[in-house]
């Protein structure tokens, strides 16, 4: 995968869509990007708003530009400045989870995004999922435009 660009990988009950982007920024400072739900459209094209506190067991209230559909994913997992994951839907039928993972590389920072829908209704829906791709790109390019803007 070239850095900041997406790929998509695609089965019948299976989608995944990662970006990887080297950020010359502090984990800590990407991490305060990703987890300020308020600030999140000042520096995110690909997102209109986030309500709700981006912490361990919340539900957020997303809206994004290439959707009118509100999305309403919970945080299960938050480990400061590395990790986290956002989950909806409802297994087995449908599912997407999205896995935000930060490494330290070289005085910076790698961010990886990967989202993956899974479930028995994908075959029914897919068609009607937007292209990640551009999106996935966009998001990592405007994260690492912010981050290193900040630095």
């Amino acid at each position: 995968m070239k850095n900041g660009q997406a790929r998509a990988e695609k089965s019948a009950f299976r989608q995944a869509v990662t970006v990887s982007v080297d950020i010359a920024s502090a984990p800590a400072r990407v991490w305060a990007l990703l987890t300020d739900a308020a600030g999140f459209p000042r520096w995110n094209s690909t997102v209109t708003s986030i309500e709700g506190p981006i912490e361990l067991g919340k539900k957020l209230a997303i809206r994004v530009p290439i959707s009118p559909r509100v999305f309403t994913p919970r945080v299960t997992a938050f480990e400061s400045n590395r990790r986290m994951v956002w989950r909806d839907g409802a297994a087995p039928m449908f599912q997407g989870v999205r896995v935000y993972e930060i490494t330290p590389k070289d005085g910076g920072s790698c961010f990886t995004m990967t989202e993956t829908f899974s479930g028995l209704m994908l075959p029914m829906i897919a068609g009607s999922l937007p292209d990640f791709v551009p999106v996935f790109t966009q998001y990592a390019a405007d994260l690492k435009h912010a981050a290193e803007a900040a630095a």
